[in-house]
């Protein structure tokens, strides 16, 4: 599935993660039925592409993003790339779990600067187990030049029990 923009931003609403696996969610947002996070606002980028084990978030440099030595801050690169390797192995999720990110490792080794255009974050689910999911990601340029690559531990969690809705009078 792919989307070129987010259509709305905000939170996933709570009850969702219940009843729909990670990748549900996930196309759901592409398809701008529930909001993209604020970063993607924030940030300018958005999820791009999705498939199980497999997310794409894609952005815009631009001079906002420099750091003083002119060259995209390396927070720009790891924030996209810490997206896409989390959603690779949300999408691999099932219902009734959420997952944060456990740590990231991020390798430079291409530098890039404002008119470099559109950037692609390129995540992989390696491993989903019950707890563990691992993933590796790349962040190319619109000449698919390897900019920076990295990889990902994040841990999965069973949801708290559902809320309950209120008894109608």
């Amino acid at each position: 599935m792919t989307r070129p923009q987010h259509a709305s931003i905000g939170l996933v609403p709570a009850a969702l993660p219940y009843r729909m696996t990670g990748l549900e969610i996930l196309r759901a947002m592409m398809a701008g039925d529930i909001p993209s996070p604020p970063i993607c606002q924030t940030l300018g980028f958005a999820l791009t592409e999705v498939a199980e084990g497999h997310a794409v978030f894609s952005g815009q440099t631009s001079y906002g993003y420099l750091n003083p030595y002119g060259t995209v801050h390396g927070g720009y690169s790891a924030a996209l790339l810490d997206s896409a390797m989390t959603c690779a192995v949300q999408s691999r999720v099932p219902a009734g779990f959420g997952l944060t990110t456990l740590e990231f490792k991020v390798s430079f080794v291409r530098g890039y600067v404002a008119d470099t255009g559109m950037i692609r974050a390129v995540g992989t689910a390696i491993n989903v187990g019950r707890r563990i999911g691992t993933s590796e990601g790349r962040l190319v340029d619109d000449r698919d030049r390897l900019l920076v690559h990295a990889t990902s531990t994040c841990l999965i969690m069973d949801l708290p029990p559902a809320p309950q809705a209120a008894p109608q009078p």
